[in-house]
């Protein structure tokens, strides 16, 4: 549920405004408890920056995933300032604006890769990165006193198959023009080497697909197009026919279309066709990897999805990873299907890599930060330890001071570094019966 707030010169810029789905008994990476009850849908409580609404210049959206976009329909009538972002994450947050009737009020503003915009006192470039999702952008801001590289959701592939990609070129001339702190991605953070490119997942998921006599399922991320066009061409490779079953992977498909990132090659077929179809003919993309309630493959599991009914020989295939405290949902998900007869492939039991993080593992860290060379490093997105692993890439590659801190804390960046403990009254709210409620 990230929400950032950058201030200069008594105006504030806010970069990204997102959601969380949580889980009874989980611990959040904020130390959260929570517990049955609470709100399915929660976010950052903006009471700061809402009492300051006058002051607040603008909102920035790096990417469409849901911890960085899915707020916003809840909490703009509380902000009401002009938005920029992506062509492709507009088309999905205008479909979100438009289920709370706020499509025709708020302004969205498209910006491409390259382009600067001046937002009140801060001029803000788009700079191209991969991740799990298209069209993501890091951000370099500009203000007279020093200019700040947040690095949104991020990894280093070289062939991410959908969208733009990066070049390293970009950073190193930031490098060159003096970066005074650069906010950074944590999440592996602590993981060696590097991330998987999603180019090299093919050979792996067509094993697993391929080799399968009846039915098969795979569930991953939605937002993940690029994983949905190399399962669409072996999908055509294998004699299947593929339909998405849930929701929000039929929305990112739709939203894919709408900003010219599908490939219309990769036919889909209407999902309610699947159930007619031979068994071996069947390739389904459905929701539900992180054992979700009431997503697609739950459902199919549970014998209740109305398109499609699992049997005994067929295959579902887990291309994601759990997030961390989803496991016990997962392994149970997959103990129900295995007790169908439903052989279950998961990425850790793979023989091939059929799963690829969208997040820089420590060898990215190290060549990010060699390239933009920041005077601060101030790690985010990532719990107490990613951040500290996250510091300690950044002081080895030379940045001479890591500014490690929590919710609440005020980054000062000029004119000397440090950090104000708890400066701002942080927490929670939800949305309940069409409300938003605070969470204790």
């Amino acid at each position: 549920m990230n929400l950032n707030l950058y201030g200069h010169d008594e105006q504030w810029l806010m970069v990204d405004c997102g959601v969380t789905f949580p889980r009874p008994g989980r611990i959040a990476a904020d130390g959260t408890v929570h517990h049955h009850g609470e709100p399915p849908v929660q976010m950052a409580d903006p009471a700061f920056i809402a009492d300051r609404r006058a002051q607040l210049a603008g909102l920035v959206i790096t990417h469409a995933h849901e911890d960085h976009v899915g707020a916003v329909p809840y909490l703009w009538p509380l902000l009401q300032c002009p938005i920029y972002t992506s062509r492709f994450t507009a088309e999905i947050l205008r479909r979100k604006l438009a289920e709370f009737d706020l499509l025709d009020r708020v302004p969205i503003h498209i910006v491409e890769v390259g382009e600067q915009r001046r937002i009140g006192p801060f001029t803000v470039e788009w700079l191209a990165l991969t991740h799990s999702i298209p069209d993501p952008n890091a951000l370099m801001i500009r203000t007279p006193v020093g200019s700040l590289f947040h690095s949104g959701d991020w990894k280093l592939d070289d062939q991410p198959l959908v969208g733009h990609g990066y070049s390293p070129k970009t950073f190193q001339a930031l490098g060159d023009e003096g970066v005074a702190a650069m906010i950074c991605d944590s999440t592996n953070a602590t993981v060696a080497g590097h991330s998987t490119s999603e180019s090299a997942l093919r050979a792996g998921l067509l094993r697993a697909i391929e080799g399968a006599p009846g039915r098969v399922i795979v569930t991953c991320f939605g937002s993940n197009i690029a994983r949905l066009h190399t399962l669409a061409g072996i999908a055509r490779q294998t004699g299947r026919y593929m339909g998405l079953l849930g929701r929000s992977l039929v929305n990112m498909a739709g939203a894919a279309r709408a900003s010219g990132l599908w490939d219309n090659a990769d036919s889909l077929i209407n999902p309610a066709h699947l159930g007619y179809l031979p068994a071996r003919e069947v390739l389904a993309v459905a929701t539900g990897s992180q054992g979700e309630p009431r997503t697609a493959l739950m459902r199919l599991a549970a014998g209740t999805h109305p398109e499609l009914e699992l049997e005994s020989g067929d295959r579902v295939i887990f291309s994601a990873r759990a997030i961390p405290g989803n496991e016990e949902a997962i392994q149970a998900l997959i103990e129900r299907l295995q007790a169908m007869g439903v052989d279950v492939i998961t990425a850790e039991g793979a023989d091939a890599p059929i799963h690829a993080s969208g997040h820089p593992a420590a060898d990215e860290l190290a060549a990010m930060y060699q390239w933009v060379r920041p005077q601060v490093a101030i790690p985010v997105h990532g719990e107490a330890e990613h951040m500290a692993a996250n510091a300690g890439i950044a002081k080895a590659c030379g940045v001479s001071k890591q500014l490690v801190g929590r919710n609440g804390d005020l980054f000062m960046i000029r004119p000397v570094a440090g950090i104000r403990r708890q400066v701002v009254e942080t927490g929670r709210i939800g949305y309940h019966k069409g409300k938003l409620v605070r969470v204790v």
